[in-house]
C-alpha cells in the first residue's frame, strides 16, 4: 500500500497530455542486425570443452573464451539463474543491464545483445537461442529473462525483514566470485553487479508500476545459449527463489541446479571479431 498522499486535480489538458506519442529513446537502426544462421551452423561439429553445474541456493563462476559459446539449461526441475558477466582480463568492464535494457528492451531473447558499462559499451555476448522464446508476453505483461529486477540481496532483505541472510543472489555471486579470484567478500562484492535474470518471468503491475514476478515458464531440458563477443568470466546463481512462483528467496521453496555448458566451434563465425572498444573519445568536450 502507498501512503495517502494530497489528491491533485488533474488540468484541463490531462487527456491531450496522456495522449502524445511515445518515442523510442534508443533506435537500433544503426547497430548492425545480428545474422544468427552464421552462428547456428558454427555450432555444427562444436565440442563442448567446459561444464559447471550450479547447485542450487549457490552460485558458481565460469570461463569463456571469445568466440565460443555457452549454454544455461535446466535440468532437474523449475530454476531461474541470476547471471553476471566480466571482461575476464578486467573486472572493472561487466554486464550493463540498464543499457541493454534501454537498447534491447525489459526481456531478452535471441538476436539480443548483452552490452558492458561505461566507458566500455561494447558488445560482450549474443544471444543465439532461446527456447522459451515463444513466451512473448502473457496477459499480465509477464516476459522471461529479464533485465529489470537488480538480484535477491542481502541488504532489501534486511530492509524489509531484518535478519541476516546470506543466500541471496547478491552474496552467491558475491562467494563465488572471491572464490574464482582469491579477492575477499568485501572486495569482490563491490564487481557483482545488476543481472540478466535468466528464467524468470517477471513485469510491472498496470495498476502500480510494480515490479512482479510469477512461475517461470522454464522445464528441464530448456535453455538459453550465447556467444562470447571476448573473453569472459561468468558468474551463475540459482536462485534461492526456486522458480519464483511465490518467494523472491528463501529456505522453503523448491530449488534446482543450473548446468552451465561450454563448447568450441570447429571454426569461427564467417566475420566475426572480438568486440572492438567504443569509439567515443572520452574528451567529454573540454
Amino acid at each position: 500500500m502507498k501512503p495517502d498522499v494530497p489528491a491533485h486535480v488533474a488540468p484541463e489538458d490531462a487527456a491531450a497530455r496522456r495522449a502524445v506519442a511515445p518515442v523510442i529513446c534508443y533506435p537500433v537502426e544503426g547497430l548492425p542486425p545480428p545474422d544468427l544462421a552464421p552462428y547456428l551452423a558454427a555450432r555444427e561439429g562444436w565440442e563442448q570443452v567446459a561444464e559447471v553445474l550450479v547447485p542450487a541456493r549457490e552460485a558458481r563462476c565460469f570461463d569463456v573464451p571469445a568466440g565460443h559459446f555457452f549454454r544455461i539449461t535446466s535440468v532437474e526441475g523449475p530454476q531461474v539463474g541470476d547471471l553476471n558477466l566480466w571482461n575476464a582480463q578486467d573486472l572493472h568492464e561487466r554486464f550493463y543491464s540498464g543499457k541493454t535494457r534501454a537498447l534491447h528492451g525489459t526481456h531478452l531473447s535471441a538476436g539480443d545483445r548483452m552490452w558492458s558499462n561505461l566507458p566500455y559499451l561494447r558488445e560482450m555476448a549474443l544471444i543465439t537461442a532461446d527456447t522459451l522464446d515463444w513466451y512473448g508476453f502473457d496477459a499480465f505483461g509477464g516476459g522471461v529473462h529479464d533485465v529489470i529486477g537488480t538480484r535477491c540481496d542481502p541488504y532489501t532483505h534486511n530492509l524489509l525483514s531484518g535478519g541476516q541472510y546470506h543466500h541471496c543472489c547478491h552474496s552467491n555471486l558475491t562467494r563465488a566470485l572471491a572464490a574464482r579470484t582469491g579477492l575477499t567478500a568485501a572486495e569482490a562484492e563491490l564487481h557483482v553487479h545488476d543481472v540478466l535474470n535468466v528464467f524468470m518471468c517477471t513485469g510491472f503491475t498496470r495498476e502500480t508500476g510494480q515490479y512482479f514476478m510469477k512461475a517461470s515458464p522454464v522445464r528441464p531440458g530448456d535453455f538459453i545459449e550465447f556467444h562470447a563477443s571476448m573473453d569472459l568470466l561468468g558468474a551463475l546463481s540459482a536462485c534461492p527463489g526456486g522458480d519464483c512462483s511465490t518467494v523472491h528467496s528463501s529456505d522453503q521453496a523448491a530449488c534446482y541446479p543450473l548446468l552451465v555448458q561450454v563448447f568450441r566451434p570447429q571454426r569461427a563465425v564467417p566475420g566475426w571479431q572480438v568486440s572492438p572498444a567504443n569509439g567515443y573519445d572520452r574528451s567529454h568536450g573540454l
